[in-house]
Formats: structure tokens, sequence, C-alpha cells
């Protein structure tokens, strides 16, 4: 069964959360700006990403509230200042980050009331955040608005003029290790995931390899009960089809000869096929189950 959710006939605050739930994780974004007074306001966006490289874009988008329809006080201060700083927010500062969201008024800086640290920017007004493992300084671009009702964004693109990267967060290459960042994500509701340790995986897959693609897989691998679609997806990647005699040098070894002689031969090519891609080994899951084929 599948519910159908149409915009149109859906209150805005269930759409809201719709949304939230299906487009996630998202990164979050700890968006510094400053009014004309000079005080400074700290929140924390999740509608947010990175658009481009060259030149170097992040935009964010903030929204008319859902009750009373106002907007918050980040985008008052971009539109007259014209300046952000986007603070990553890593699982060390996510408690902090969450007494930044709290609507305290104009007057109040949020630096304060959540503990965190302001400190100069180089090339902008706004402060950034100490405690982040990754400050962006920006010069707001364009910002454009979606609507005129409660929810409606107000997308904030920004160019980065420089960045701050601490080194407790590069491997010896100065590369982001996404352990050590640890960085969080919003979902849907008041659920967030940690982004690292075993929720980080690695998944090669060579964009300019052309790969065989689903309908080049046997059929036994393509009606599979085992097999599941992320595994059919890493057998699509490969570049070429194992041959005739690649199939006959496994089927050869003992190992293998013994699963050829029980019941489900084709399952239990499988099951081992399995457990070869779980070892990264592509090359002999592949073998194994074109040598399935064989016994369809």
């Amino acid at each position: 069964m599948t519910r159908t959710i149409d915009p149109n006939n859906t209150p805005p605050k269930d759409m809201h959360q719709y949304l939230l739930g299906a487009v996630s994780p998202r990164p979050i974004a700890l968006i510094s700006t400053i009014d004309e007074q000079g005080t400074p306001n700290l929140a924390p966006y999740s509608f947010y990403n990175a658009f481009s490289s060259n030149p170097p874009i992040v935009v964010f988008s903030s929204n008319r509230r859902l009750g009373d329809n106002t907007t918050k006080d980040t985008l008052y201060n971009v539109r007259k200042q014209g300046e952000v700083v986007v603070n990553a927010v890593s699982y060390d500062i996510v408690r902090q980050m969450t007494i930044a969201s709290i609507e305290y008024p104009s007057d109040v800086s949020e630096f304060e009331k959540s503990g965190l640290t302001p400190i100069a920017s180089e090339e902008v007004s706004p402060f950034r955040v100490k405690e982040s493992p990754v400050q962006m300084e920006c010069k707001v671009q364009e910002i454009i608005p979606l609507g005129d009702q409660g929810g409606a964004g107000h997308l904030i693109i920004c160019k980065v003029l420089k960045i701050h990267v601490s080194e407790e967060v590069l491997d010896p290459d100065g590369k982001i290790n996404p352990h050590k960042i640890d960085l969080m994500g919003r979902m849907g509701r008041a659920f967030y995931v940690r982004a690292s340790g075993e929720a980080v995986m690695t998944i090669m897959q060579p964009v300019t390899q052309i790969g065989i693609g689903y309908q080049q897989l046997p059929i036994s691998a393509r009606q599979s009960n085992i097999l599941t679609g992320n595994d059919l997806g890493r057998l699509s990647g490969i570049k070429k089809a194992p041959t005739k005699d690649d199939v006959l040098e496994i089927k050869l070894t003992d190992e293998i000869a013994n699963l050829l002689q029980g019941e489900n031969v084709i399952e239990n090519l499988h099951r081992r096929a399995q457990i070869e891609l779980s070892k990264e080994d592509v090359t002999l899951a592949a073998k194994l189950v074109w040598l399935a084929e064989e016994f369809k």
C-alpha cells in the first residue's frame, strides 16, 4: 500500500513533516549573522547544502514561520548586511546548537545563551563559532523568496570567501575525515543522525568506467531470492562480464565443486557471491553469479 500526499489538500504543518521525514538526513548549517547594532545572531538551518565548487556556493533557506507567517532574525540580518558565516555542526556541539534554535528576542545573542564562543572573521562582519570544526565566511549573492505564506522559504545563495578547517579533523593528506569531523544531520521531527562510526560506509563506483548495467546480468541473478538490489547494483557496475574461462577456473576448485553437488545450487552460489561482495571481491562474486546461470 502507498499513501499519496497532495500538497493542495494537506495542511502546511503536515506537509512540512512529510518533506522533512522524506528528505533526510540533511546537513545542518549553524548560521551566524549580525544586525545594525552589532548584536550577533546564531541559528541552525537544515534546509542547507553546497551547490557549486567553482565558484564555491552554499545555499540555505530561511522559512516563514508556519504559525504566524513571520520571518526570522537571520533573514532580516542578511537582507541588511549581506554577510553570513556557515558553521558546521559536529556531535560535540549539537546540544548547544539546539539552544541556538530557541526564538530569543532580537537583542539577545544566541552565542551567550548557547555558550558557544564567537571569534572574529577575516572577510565578513559576523562572528565564527570557535567550537565548529569548519567555518565558512560568505557573501550573500541573492535572496530568492519562494512564497508569501507560512512555511515558504527564502533561498539565501552565499558565495564562500574563506573556509577555516580545524587541523584535528584532517587526515595526513589534508582531506576531511568523516569520523574525525563527526557531523550531525537532521531528520524528521526530533530525529537526528550522527555521521560517523558504523553509519559511514565507502561506496566506490568510478563514474568514468562504463558498467555493464543491470540488463546484462544473468537472468537467474535478476530473478534471485537471495541477491539484493544493492548486490545487483554492485554487479551492474563491473566493466565486463566474466568469460567462460573465468567461470571454468572457479568451477574446478574443490570448494566451489562442493557447492555444485548439493541441492539449491543457484541459491548456494548466490549466497557465496554475497559473502564475496561483503569482502569487496566483486570479481569473484561475478564469477559465482555467472556460474549459477548454468544451473537454471
